[in-house]
């Protein structure tokens, strides 16, 4: 048997239920491979038009990038911007509620930097006992 004297302490006002977690919505709404490299473009280069934010983020397709960026816009995450011209052109930036998120990404990448060593061992490990 083995035991982890470590636990996992979350202090959250309302419980996870079948219908309602605010933990795993929170993940929803910020979480994903497509999600963190959008906001990580944007926060780190400011305004950007969709065509940029296309080639910038490598991989994701348009009518995925078109679907993330509706959601992250849905969530007060990120602005939309259209000028009206011919082409039309859009432009996408934070918002000071996605930019709040700031402390929240670089706590998760100071855990990933101190446990990556960790990490890499589980995997290994993992891995060996597949095989």
């Amino acid at each position: 048997m083995v035991t982890n004297e470590k636990t996992l302490k979350i202090s959250v006002d309302s419980p996870c239920t079948a219908n309602s977690c605010e933990i795993r919505d929170a993940f929803i709404m910020i979480g994903g491979k497509w999600k963190s490299m959008i906001l990580y473009v944007l926060s780190s280069q400011g305004v950007v038009r969709f065509n940029q934010l296309k080639k910038t983020v490598a991989g994701i397709s348009q009518k995925m990038l078109t679907q993330q960026l509706r959601e992250l816009e849905r969530d007060g995450l990120i602005k939309r911007q259209v000028f009206p011209e011919v082409p039309p052109h859009v432009e996408y930036s934070m918002t000071e509620l996605g930019l709040s998120l700031g402390p929240i990404y670089q706590a998760v990448h100071n855990w990933e930097q101190e446990n990556l060593t960790e990490i890499y061992k589980c995997r290994r490990q993992y891995d060996a006992a597949l095989t």
